[in-house]
């Protein structure tokens, strides 16, 4: 039997990613259908505190999908990790009658869903992030989208480099996750890609350039992921000195979150905004919707936040005491798995520009 709700309600958060939007019509559309009007939270939590919402219509939505950023725009709201800001989103929940939330976001996000699911709010969590570093799940909503955009700009680069005989550094967006670099590194042919998961051979590297520019390779990109600090300007240079090769260094930052998303971002977007609303009315709370091994899967929040600070090497004392020793070494053969497939992937990155 399905929970009844009176209303519920729908927030981007975080940095913005292409395809939330089409989650957000998503939500609406699998609420509205079983009778529940659904309101749409402005600037994330902030909006919930300060009580800016609206209610969203199914002709307000029908035509988002295809709009990059979020049409609620997004914050990160420091206040509502307070007490007095927890008893304003409370407040404003009652008096709007909200009885479950969906909150689109990366980590940040998931720890707001979880503390309001702690106040007896139900809320859902889906990943939107260009990141992909939200680590129980394969997928993050704006991923595609975020990839496609700098594999466009690596190859216009491409182009210029092969006129000039050049080699070009391009340094892109991921936080400390260097997914988008490893995979628009094997795409575009980069004869380097520099990841904060992998040690990196700056030397073998300029060997590599040095013999493929003897062997008439005229053109060169490296891709680096910004988690390897004060890296990518040095390494230009570098290069430059090293090899021969004019070398020039471009950061594409935030326009990689920009644009309109990919048929991939909106389909698992419809995917996971559906799903949330399914969680919401069996009854369920504190839950991130997730991708794995091409199936639509929910993951408890508190599990899914531990397991990322385990796979990014990030846990405290005390982080895994509400888990069962079944359940850690779960996670371990999870993160174990997903450094094979890192492994694997990076070493086809080296492979493709032999």
């Amino acid at each position: 039997m399905e929970k009844n709700f009176r209303k519920i309600a729908v927030l981007t958060s975080g940095g913005d990613a292409p395809g939330m939007n089409a989650a957000v019509r998503a939500v609406v559309n699998c609420a509205q259908s079983r009778g529940v009007e659904v309101y749409g939270l402005m600037r994330g939590y902030s909006g919930l505190l300060e009580d800016d919402m609206k209610i969203l219509s199914a002709r307000d939505v029908a035509n988002i999908a295809g709009l990059g950023g979020t049409v609620l725009y997004s914050d990160r709201c420091l206040r509502f990790k307070t007490p007095e800001g927890m008893a304003d989103a409370l407040k404003n929940c009652e008096k709007n009658q909200i009885d479950g939330i969906v909150a689109i976001g990366g980590d940040g996000t998931f720890r707001g869903a979880t503390d309001l699911s702690n106040h007896g709010i139900p809320t859902i969590g889906i990943p939107g992030t260009i990141d992909n570093d939200i680590t129980s799940t394969d997928y993050s909503i704006g991923f595609d989208t975020a990839m496609n955009t700098v594999l466009e700009m690596a190859d216009r680069l491409r182009d210029t480099c092969e006129s000039h005989a050049r080699c070009n550094v391009i340094e892109v967006m991921g936080r400390g996750a260097g997914d988008i670099a490893l995979l628009t590194g094997i795409a575009s042919g980069a004869v380097a890609t520099v990841i904060p998961e992998k040690e990196f051979d700056e030397a073998a590297a300029i060997e590599k350039i040095k013999t493929m520019k003897a062997n008439g390779q005229r053109s060169f990109i490296v891709i680096v992921a910004e988690g390897v600090e004060n890296f990518s300007e040095g390494f230009a240079k570098r290069i430059q000195e090293q090899t021969g090769v004019e070398t020039k260094f471009a950061r594409l930052a935030h326009v990689v979150r920009g644009g309109n998303p990919t048929l991939r971002d909106r389909v698992a977007a419809a995917q996971m905004g559906g799903a949330a609303v399914n969680e919401l009315f069996k009854g369920n709370s504190n839950l991130v919707v997730c991708e794995q091994k091409g199936e639509i899967v929910t993951v408890n929040i508190q599990y899914a936040l531990a397991l990322d600070k385990m796979y990014k090497n990030k846990l405290k004392d005390g982080d895994l005491d509400a888990f069962s020793e079944e359940q850690i070494a779960e996670m371990k053969a999870f993160c174990e798995e997903k450094r094979k497939y890192f492994d694997m992937m990076y070493k086809i990155a080296d492979d493709v520009t032999k």
